[in-house]
This record gives C-alpha cells, structure tokens and sequence, in this order.
C-alpha cells in the first residue's frame, strides 16, 4: 500500500495582464501520514471566482478554505461522499454570503477538486476550470466544462470549432455560490501510474494555452518548472484573465493498488446495506411460475402431448415434448437464479456504493496527443519571438539566443532540451512583465 510520499507539485498563480485583481484562488491539503494518505489522500483545488469587486476573490476563497476543511474533517466517510459534501457546503456559504449584501449578491466560483488515493485519482467538479492527467505523450481532460460551448457541443450537431464560434467563452451554465444547491460532478477515480502528472487549472491558462502545451510543459519539466513556464505562456500570449495552475506528478508511492480488503465507496449518506427486506423480484420470480408450467405442460407423459401425439407422429411428438421441457426447466432455473441474486442485493438502490475497480463519472472527456514534435515546438518558438520583439535590448538579445538553441535541438531530435530552453526564455519575459508592474506601481505611488 502506497504512502504517499513521493509526489512532487507545484502551485502558481498570477493576475494576468489586464486585470486589476486576482479572484482565483488555489489550496493543497497533504496527507499528515501515510494514514490519513490511505484514507483522504491528497487534495489540490483550484476555484476562480467571479462578482464584482471583491466578490469574486471572496467567492474563491472560500471554497479553497471550506472544501479542504470539511473533507479532512468528514475523513470518516468515504472519500466520494466527503469530497462531495465539502463542496455542496462550501456552495451553501457562498450563497449565503452573497445574500447577505448587496454588494456580494449573485458572486460565485467555479471550483475544481482532485484528490489522489491509493485507489486512483477521484475528481470533484463544478465550473469550467480544468483537471488533466498526462501520461505517455498523451493528455487527458478528466473533467468537463460547465460552458455553454461544451453544452452546445454535447448537444450534438456542431463541432467544437463551431460551437466556440457561436458561444462567448466566457459563459458558464453551473458555478458554486448562485444557488442555495449545487450539482457536483465526481470523476473517478482514474489508475494513477509512476511519472503520471495531474494538472489542475483555472480558464486563464486553458484559454490561451492547448492542451498539447499544457501536456508538453507537464510532462518535460519537473512541477515548479512547468508551472513557472505555463504561467508565462500565458503572460507572453496577453493574459486577460487572472491564471492558476498546478502541476502534481506520482512517484512510486502513489501508484493505484488494488487489494482484496478493500471496501465499495458510499456514494450517499443513506445506508448501503439492506434498512429492512430487500426487495422481491417479483418479475423473475414469475417467469420462474411460467416457465415451471410450460414445463409441466411440455412433459411428455402430460395429457397435453399425449393428445399431441395423436394429430402428428408420436415421435416427433415425443421429441418435441423433451426439447420444450428442458428448455423451459433451464428457463425456470435461470431465472430463479436472478430471484436470488435480487434477494441476496444491497436493499440500498443502484448507485449508492462504489465497488473496487469501479468508476463514476464519464471522464476522461477529451484525449490528445502532447509528445513533442518539431511543429509543436516551433509553433511555440514562433510565439515566444513574436512577444520578443517587445522586450528590451538585453532581454531580445538573451531570448533570441536562446531561442537559434531551441531550434538547433529540435533539428537534433534533442526534444527535451528544446523544452527546457523554451522555458529559460519564457522566464525572460515573465520578470519583464514583472518588472514592468512593479514599475507602474512606483509611477502611481510617486504621483500620488
């Protein structure tokens, strides 16, 4: 059984390049001991908020202390169950702030959960932030988004490009906070293997970056590198939104086990088990009834095929009779079977437990490739030139330079030494922009 302790993350987050505030909010909750790893695991979230002013900030806030808070505190329970009931009552509190106030009135958050347990990864979701998982050049979108463009899309009859032509992006149709109750989306869990990397995100990152960059950065770099280099990915394409990412890769210690002690995960807070008889399966029972008296009809020795075997031939008769009894005994034992099956059933209804080796949810929803490739790389070469030009002297010189080596390896195949010099260039034009912040902020601070 795993411990737990040899996952590596790392968590950035950035107000982006047109907004005065940041309203994400981010939260880890790591395992205090290999205990608590093998009960409630590790919890990383990611909310961005939305309301005017404060409100937003506020809104994400929240849920990034609450659902920790509670699921720790619901350890008791199963980690479905809890994960679920952390973010139902971190909505509630949401809501009731936002009623209470006009100035907080209808603010909410998307909110996006991933929990990492001995048996897999379990994903609580709600909104259009984003959960991945990259394994072996290939990226995968464990959670859906809460968009209108995702609806138009699952709806069917349009494509994705078409359906984000003609839908804003920006619309989400399910948030925590506007509702007294929310739906939450579990996923999961997922198998987690040695070198898997989960990424969680807000719609800052995954609005400006593709998938197969975000799987690029994730899997070629260690955690703190990728984050530092997606965030200024974003940075580098305009940023018009505040940006959250973190980046959490198994070692040996997280991979999924499977043992024959493990016990079916509650889904709801009713008993699982049988509260009184289970129910009769009256319907298998009376196909049993039926069949028994084709059976006994059938018999060869019953007055039926006696009478039968004076209109046809009597062994024809005769063969007929045995073929339809024994074929409606076999009917009759079959369907005792079910009876019994159905009577020995949780008396609790179907979805209420979680068997080992089962999921719930219908993710992973998307799937691509993210191996690196010449067009991938100098796609994102392209990218870094282009905002180059913008810098200053030294820091054009530095970049350019750095980016005749990116070229240079990628024509040797050296893939992954292409990466890394992709992200020393993007960490340029990261401390320019910061840079450039800070001095706005002295030019204010002087004129006031």
């Amino acid at each position: 059984m795993g411990k737990g302790t040899s996952l590596i993350y790392s968590d950035r987050s950035d107000v982006g390049r047109r907004r005065a505030s940041n309203q994400d909010s981010r939260a880890v909750l790591p395992p205090a001991s290999p205990q608590q790893y093998r009960t409630r695991g590790w919890l990383f979230l990611v909310a961005d908020g939305m309301g005017a002013h404060a409100a937003g900030e506020m809104a994400s806030g929240i849920a990034a202390e609450r659902v920790p808070l509670v699921y720790e505190k619901s350890a008791q329970q199963s980690p479905p169950l809890a994960l679920r009931r952390s973010i139902e009552q971190a909505n509630a509190e949401i809501n009731a702030k936002g009623e209470s106030a006009a100035e907080f009135h209808g603010m909410g958050t998307t909110c996006t959960t991933l929990v990492l347990l001995p048996r897999g990864a379990l994903v609580g979701h709600v909104g259009d932030s984003r959960a991945y998982r990259v394994r072996g050049g290939r990226i995968e979108q464990l959670s859906r988004d809460h968009s209108l463009v995702w609806e138009l899309e699952l709806a069917g009859g349009m494509s994705r490009e078409q359906a984000a032509g003609a839908a804003p992006k920006n619309i989400i149709t399910r948030s925590m906070g506007p509702h007294p109750d929310v739906v939450v989306d579990l996923e999961g869990p997922f198998p987690i293997e040695e070198g898997d990397t989960f990424v969680l995100c807000s719609d800052g990152l995954s609005g400006q970056v593709a998938d197969d960059e975000i799987g690029l950065f994730a899997a070629e770099l260690e955690p703190p590198e990728a984050t530092a280099a997606l965030v200024g990915l974003t940075l580098l394409r305009g940023a018009p939104d505040n940006v959250t990412v973190i980046a959490a890769r198994a070692g040996a210690e997280e991979v999924s086990t499977a043992s024959a002690g493990d016990q079916p995960w509650q889904l709801t807070e009713e008993p699982a088990g049988p509260a009184g008889r289970a129910a009769v399966p009256w319907q298998w029972l009376g196909i049993a009834a039926v069949s028994l008296f084709a059976a006994l009809l059938l018999f060869p020795k019953s007055d039926l095929m006696q009478w039968l075997r004076s209109v046809i031939n009597a062994d024809v008769a005769e063969a007929v009779g045995w073929l339809g009894c024994g074929a409606a005994v076999l009917v009759a034992i079959a369907a005792t079977l079910m009876a019994l099956l159905g009577l020995l059933a949780p008396a609790g209804g179907e979805g209420r437990v979680l068997p080992p080796g089962r999921q719930i949810g219908k993710g992973p929803y998307r799937s691509g490739d993210c191996a690196p490739s010449e067009p991938l790389l100098e796609r994102l070469a392209a990218s870094v030139e282009a905002a180059a030009a913008g810098l200053g002297d030294a820091d054009r010189e530095r970049t350019t330079a750095i980016l005749g080596r990116v070229r240079r390896h990628v024509a040797e195949h050296a893939f992954h030494e292409a990466v890394v010099a992709l992200a020393e260039a993007l960490a340029i034009y990261t401390r320019a922009v910061e840079q450039a912040r800070g001095d706005t902020v002295r030019s204010a601070a002087s004129e006031s």
